[in-house]
């Protein structure tokens, strides 16, 4: 599949203020291009955000219903009421859970937790958990990442005795829950600056004005926020604003010390010994946290990030571990099924989406498989598998700037549930309402896609050359970190590089390639995956494009600068 290269050459505007902000800041045009294009068109500005503060945080009473969160709260423990923090299977609830649990543990001894079975009970609150509540006493609970639209079920634990305090952050539908409390920015009447916080976020805001409210020291914040980081990793939120102020701690604080729970998840992906990123929470650790509730339970999730005890993490740890490899294994079994079914399709070369369904897949998996298939066809992509009596169910990726939120929405009349975010979504449906169903998805689909919404791009923040690669500049993009949504860690393009030595194909098929390129006066090393086929290019001494983003390599003790590839072209003619 081809991929549109989009460079972002500056504008005169943009290079005037480059400019004047490289004279300031007594750094290069091309670190302050960096800076200009993330809004920070002054040295304050620009300071602030390389050294961001927790007190940058915003005042959590500023969020709709939180003086009725923090009344409840507090009066559940002093009242010695049984308190039980229920969340969602997936990265975001059980971080959140394991968050306001590790929070509220020591300040209660009527405390307990509840994770729903994502096959028995499904996403979002549950009448088999408002029973489990009520039989075991527990008359407040606080859902975590779920709970916005559930109207009835909220009724039903009144009718119990049970009150609710919801901490969500997916989209309210038209009435909202008449809990003791609803917290979520994306009110229409809450006025909370930063509408993008995960679920994990607005709990930890519950806990900071708890805090706030009894004058006590927010500072036993900061253990908690590697579990937040994790969740803004995995959960496709945006890296801006107070998410990233809260993933910056959270890293940090993660690499000076983490919990006991993170440390065995660490050492089962093999990152225990450098420094941890963004990424690696996002690409490493999250799988293996997901990959309890997509194949056993999440609560065994819970029980890792909260646990105390070494010898019991490192058990919990291993067993998780055994969880992503059958994980891995469905995944690749599903995405290369459903792969054979659609090139088997005559139409399918016509349509604009992709809906799949097969009763005998995983449904723990077909998320990422639905991940795999946009890799294979990049079209909004639905894959569903069977669910309980004639309900099949499934999940939901979008391409980059396509609102697949709004094409299910369309389509609601169809639909037993559904919920999500703009690029990812779960729904249901009855069977034989499938064929109705990819009717009207595809037409909604093709009516508001754009053309360059099917086309995979490339976003390129500059044209540079290898001599631009200094390290004032390395040092100014890691103080750009944590990376992630809307604070994209930048793609550069570099042309005419040719082999210098060692370029060489790596991978158990010779599928990747490693580089050592030269534009004639500087070099620098790389990784390529999925370029294998390019070696005999480069070793022909065929100048390519690069595109690539900047990371550092550690080998004998020696830490050097490379480039992490993202797509090769061959070089124009004439340079």
């Amino acid at each position: 599949m081809n991929t549109t290269w989009n460079i972002h050459t500056p504008s005169e505007q943009e290079s005037r203020e480059c400019r004047r902000l490289a004279d300031e800041l007594k750094i290069s045009t091309l670190s302050a291009l960096l800076l200009i294009r993330r809004g920070l068109t002054t040295p304050e500005q620009a300071r602030a955000f390389v050294r961001p503060s927790l007190q940058q945080l915003y005042d959590p009473f500023l969020m709709q219903d939180m003086d009725l969160a923090v009344q409840r709260l507090q009066r559940a423990l002093d009242d010695h009421e049984n308190i039980l923090i229920y969340g969602d299977y997936d990265v975001d609830g059980t971080t959140a859970v394991a968050l306001l649990y590790t929070f509220l543990h020591p300040r209660t001894d009527h405390l307990g937790y509840y994770i729903p079975d994502r096959y028995k009970e499904g996403y979002g609150i549950s009448t088999q958990g408002i029973d489990y509540a009520h039989e075991h006493g527990y008359t407040l609970v606080i859902a975590l990442d779920c709970g916005i639209k559930a109207v009835d079920k909220v009724e039903y634990a009144a009718g119990l005795g049970i009150d609710f305090i919801i901490c969500d952050h997916h989209t309210p539908g038209d009435t909202l829950p008449d809990a003791a409390a609803v917290l979520n920015m994306k009110r229409h009447d809450c006025p909370y600056p930063y509408k993008e916080l995960s679920g994990c976020g607005v709990g930890f805001k519950l806990a900071q004005a708890w805090l706030r409210h009894t004058h006590s020291d927010e500072g036993e914040l900061l253990p908690l926020l590697p579990l937040l980081a994790l969740s803004i990793a995995c959960d496709i939120v945006p890296v801006t604003d107070e998410n990233r102020i809260l993933a910056y701690f959270g890293v940090r604080q993660l690499n000076l010390q983490p919990s006991v729970g993170i440390q065995a998840l660490l050492h089962m992906a093999g990152i225990d010994n450098g420094p941890v990123t963004l990424s690696d929470l996002g690409y490493r650790i999250g799988p293996r946290v997901n990959a309890c509730g997509r194949m056993k339970s999440g609560a065994e999730a819970v029980q890792l990030l909260i646990t105390q005890d070494q010898q019991r993490a490192a058990q919990l740890a291993q067993d998780i571990e055994t969880y992503n490899r059958s994980r891995r294994e469905a995944d690749i079994r599903i995405t290369d099924e459903a792969r054979l079914m659609l090139e088997a399709d005559p139409d399918n070369d016509t349509r604009t989406t992709t809906v799949v369904y097969n009763p005998d897949w995983h449904k723990g998996v077909v998320g990422i498989a639905a991940s795999r298939l946009i890799e294979s066809f990049y079209r909004p992509t639905i894959v569903l598998t069977a669910g309980e009596d004639d309900i099949i169910s499934g999940s939901a990726r979008s391409v980059a700037g396509f609102d697949i939120y709004t094409a299910i929405d369309s389509c609601r009349d169809l639909l037993t549930n559904f919920g999500g975010h703009t690029f990812a979504a779960g729904l249901s449906m009855h069977l034989q309402d499938l064929p109705e169903f990819r009717r009207r998805f595809e037409q909604y689909v093709a009516e508001h896609i754009t053309p360059r919404q099917k086309q995979p791009v490339l976003h390129i923040e500059a044209d540079i050359r290898l001599s631009d690669i200094t390290a004032q500049f390395f040092n100014i993009l890691r103080h750009l970190e944590p990376f992630g949504p809307q604070n994209a860690n930048p793609v550069f393009l570099t042309r005419r590089l040719t082999n210098y030595r060692n370029t060489k194909r790596v991978g158990k098929q010779g599928e990747h390639l490693r580089v050592e390129l030269t534009d004639g006066t500087n070099t620098i090393t790389g990784i390529a995956f999925g370029f294998g086929d390019r070696a005999e290019q480069l070793r022909a001494g065929v100048p390519m494009d690069f595109c690539y983003q900047l990371t550092t390599n550690t080998f004998n003790g020696k830490t050097e600068v490379q480039m992490y590839v993202l797509d090769i072209q061959p070089s124009e003619a004439q340079p």
